[in-house]
């Protein structure tokens, strides 16, 4: 259901002055291949980030994958653990003090580089092996999010994170 973009419910979504912040990198040079953590990463546009094995394709919907900071947290908490490494989840991207879920439909910029929120991240049955019994279950609905890259450039850890002034919608109609 699309909303007015002069409903009421519409301007609260559109309402985001919080900023995130990168808190952590990785990639993974080959599938099943263990996350490898930088400090800094190339965000290559409609491709994906340089060194990951997800990279390549314009159409694809998973050119990036972001989960928050507080999720891990909370993840690590249902399993019982002291704590988690953010590799473990494999996403590519960890983001502290902001809600990712608020971004959907929208375009949002960590550092330079332009990101589209594309959808959710669920968790794969890997949880299960890595996380113990019920991995996969403490990952539902923490999972993070997909997301395209629209304008490359360079991803840094402690970049701010922040949602992009105007819906896709409406980006779209100013680009054409």
């Amino acid at each position: 259901m699309k909303l007015s973009a002069k409903s009421p419910l519409q301007k609260l979504m559109n309402t985001m002055p919080q900023q995130g912040q990168v808190n952590w990198i990785g990639i993974r040079p080959k599938r099943k291949a263990t996350l490898q953590p930088l400090n800094e990463v190339e965000a290559i546009t409609l491709k994906g980030l340089a060194g990951d094995h997800f990279s390549g394709s314009a159409t694809s919907k998973r050119q990036v994958t972001l989960i928050q900071k507080e999720h891990i947290d909370l993840i690590a908490s249902v399993m019982q653990l002291p704590d988690l490494n953010p590799g473990i989840i494999r996403r590519n991207i960890v983001i502290e003090g902001i809600n990712l879920h608020a971004l959907k439909d929208r375009r949002f910029w960590v550092g330079n580089v332009l990101l589209e929120y594309t959808g959710e991240c669920h968790p794969c049955s890997r949880m299960e092996e890595v996380l113990g019994a019920g991995g996969y279950n403490a990952v539902r609905g923490h999972g993070g999010i997909t997301a395209r890259i629209i304008q490359g450039g360079n991803i840094i850890v402690g970049d701010a994170v922040k949602m992009d002034d105007l819906p896709i919608e409406e980006q779209e109609a100013v680009n054409s």
